[in-house]
């Protein structure tokens, strides 16, 4: 992802294989801080002498990185850091020949608080929070306030109080005539991802301080508007990522390595942003200006209203619903089964292997675990599957996968008892049959879709979309005869839709509805279609929505009395996180809706969830949901909850 040479050196570690989703969330974090120093460095070139000053530095390798490749023939660097870090890392850089050979090791032992001293280079141990001290030692390792200055502060001010790291930002404006500032921290912290981010910290003893004064880019401008810089940009880094990123270099990284952690990736993203303020620069500095245009959307999305959700029987035992990238199906009346995805089982997270059912009896929910017959190991505890109820006693299970490395899986039978009790969950048993039919290539894919449709009467699976192990994004698809298990050449005319992967879709009229999805630059997508049947085939036609639908995926997509459902998903609109959205397929108008959470003493991720939606009560039922939230842990949603949909399906 980057060339971390220097890194290696300083922290001393081997190579550790991380989590991919890792790899990317450090490397956009790098890539924002080189992209906005290396345009400081260039629009400072003329000036006879430049300086940095990296606050909370750490072990990082920026120096070593910029002196070697030549970027600081006029600028020195000054690191500050608490003195027991800084005397380690002086300790480090004389004892590495590669390192001192870089800075010009001066020699002799430290003095005060330069713990090491080069002549492009000071490293100082001083605590941040003490602003009189820190001047003091800045002013002793030569730190000149007339020269233009870049302060860089990455995820440092938020540890501090509020009070503190105002001053801090206040003292910079005021001392420097030509200053720039470089901010890297989190926001907003109390959507479901956030707080999962906050608890992290706060576990960690390392509050996040200020988070709840300046929750989000908005707030973050606003304070150093009023703390004397007189410009300020701000942007979270999946706009910096789409903006600043080269197309060639995003297609780079997007192709490292195997991937398929996309909701989580956008989450982070979303969760952090990138800031640079100024003041006296000529020209003006402005690295986060760009004329590119992406699918962002600035200001609060505007909701129509919202939608309570409440929590189905809080003694229902639900442990076997804690997963994600599972599929959740009504195999009879008021019979839900749950197949595979990732969760909780014996204690550990892991691919599940278990199915799980859900059955309602005199208005009450009950939930248990499915006996499998001669399961084996034809299950494959698959993720991004689907799962097509063909009769009261079958079900037909297409693609998925186990590893994003590992190629798709294939068809899978569930047969069930055509009859049983349905007041018992112990009743049920579910006998898995592996297939290998002609159309099994058509089904090695996952994070697709399979819909049910008419053609002259017959019964077809419109299998559409997906990803694959050699395919990011496919947009391809098949007609399934549902008996034969064949794939039916039948023509298509109209618009092509943009391939995707984690779109909703669902079944109307005979056809399909295609919304949303990740397309091929892992950019969400806002189109709507529908593949209505004609006398000698189908048609694509594009559904118009006002306002226009906001791009997303990894949502769920239901229909009911020629309304569009959408709930819950992923999209780059970082001020609210999506709900439960209603496209009238008549007029194309499209509201969109907030979740109340309010009543659940947990938070609700609606991303890689399933839902079952019951006509007849109007209520959408969700069922798991969550992710592995970067580097803060795994979040399941916990338990089975219900919104009724009666208000909003009948205004």
């Amino acid at each position: 992802y980057i060339q971390a040479r220097f890194l290696r050196l300083l922290v001393g570690r081997r190579r550790r294989r991380r989590a991919p989703l890792v790899h990317r969330g450090y490397y956009i974090r790098a890539r924002a801080v080189d992209h906005c120093v290396q345009d400081f460095l260039l629009k400072t070139h003329s000036h006879p002498r430049t300086q940095i000053l990296s606050l909370g530095a750490g072990f990082d390798s920026l120096y070593f990185r910029l002196k070697d490749v030549g970027l600081l023939r006029h600028t020195v660097v000054y690191e500050v850091d608490f003195p027991n870090v800084a005397r380690q890392k002086a300790t480090l850089i004389k004892r590495v020949k590669e390192l001192s050979a870089l800075v010009g090791d001066v020699g002799g032992e430290e003095l005060g608080v330069i713990t090491f001293s080069g002549e492009d280079y000071k490293l100082l141990g001083v605590d941040l929070s003490e602003l009189p001290e820190l001047e003091r030692a800045l002013e002793e390792a030569g730190l000149d306030n007339e020269v233009p200055t870049l302060f860089i502060a990455e995820v440092v001010l938020t540890y501090m109080e509020n009070s503190r790291s105002d001053a801090l930002i206040q003292w910079a404006a005021e001392r420097f005539p030509q200053a720039c500032f470089l901010l890297y921290e989190q926001m907003h912290p109390e959507d479901p991802f956030g707080r999962v981010m906050q608890q992290h910290f706060l576990q960690l003893n390392s509050a996040l301080h200020s988070l709840a004064q300046y929750p989000d880019c908005e707030a973050q401008q606003r304070r150093f508007l009023e703390k004397g810089w007189t410009e300020c940009s701000v942007m979270d880094m999946n706009k910096f990522f789409a903006c600043h990123t080269p197309e060639d270099e995003q297609q780079r990284v997007q192709a490292l390595e195997p991937f398929d952690e996309y909701e989580e990736w956008h989450l982070k993203c979303s969760h952090y942003f990138v800031l640079t303020a100024s003041k006296g620069m000529e020209p003006s500095w402005t690295p986060l200006l760009s004329n590119m245009t992406v699918s962002h959307r600035d200001g609060p999305v505007r909701m129509a209203g919202s939608i309570t959700a409440a929590v189905c029987a809080r003694h229902l035992e639900t442990s076997g619903l804690r997963r994600y990238g599972h599929r959740s199906v009504l195999i009879k009346p008021n019979v839900i089964l749950t197949t595979g995805g990732f969760g909780e089982e014996d204690g550990q997270h892991c691919r599940m292997r278990n199915f799980h059912v859900l059955i309602k009896h005199a208005g009450y929910w009950k939930a248990g675990c499915v006996r499998k017959k001669n399961a084996d190991k034809r299950w494959d505890e698959r993720l991004y599957h689907t799962v097509s109820c063909l009769s009261n006693s079958l079900a037909l299970v297409v693609g998925g996968r186990t590893s994003p490395s590992s190629a798709g899986l294939g068809m899978l039978w569930l047969k069930f008892p055509e009859h049983c009790n349905a007041s018992d969950p112990d009743d049920i048993t579910v006998e898995p049959v592996s297939l290998q039919p002609a159309a099994e290539p058509a089904a090695l894919r996952w994070r697709h879709s399979t819909t049910e449709v008419m053609y002259k009467g017959e019964k077809y699976l419109f299998l559409y979309g997906g990803r694959s192990a050699t395919e990011p994004v496919l947009g391809d698809w098949y007609f399934l005869h549902t008996q034969e298990l064949s794939c039916t050449v039948i023509p298509v005319e109209g618009p092509i839709p943009e391939g995707r992967h984690s779109h909703g879709a669902c079944g109307w009229k005979g056809g399909v509805l295609i919304a949303g999805g990740l397309g091929a630059a892992e950019q969400p997508l806002g189109s709507v279609f529908f593949l209505r049947e004609l006398e000698h085939g189908f048609q694509w036609q594009t559904v118009e929505t006002h306002p226009p639908l906001i791009p997303r995926y990894s949502h769920t997509a239901h229909v009911h009395d020629g309304k569009l459902l959408l709930v819950g998903g992923v999209w780059f609109h970082s001020s609210s996180v999506p709900g439960v959205t209603v496209v009238d397929l008549t007029t194309g108008l499209c509201l969109d809706y907030t979740i109340n959470v309010e009543h659940l003493e947990w938070p609700l991720m609606l991303h890689n969830h399933s839902s079952v939606f019951l006509p007849n009560e109007k209520e959408l039922l969700l069922i798991g949901g969550g992710g592995n939230c970067f580097s803060f842990g795994t979040h399941l949603n916990p338990e089975l909850v219900s919104l009724s949909l009666s208000d909003i399906l009948t205004s």
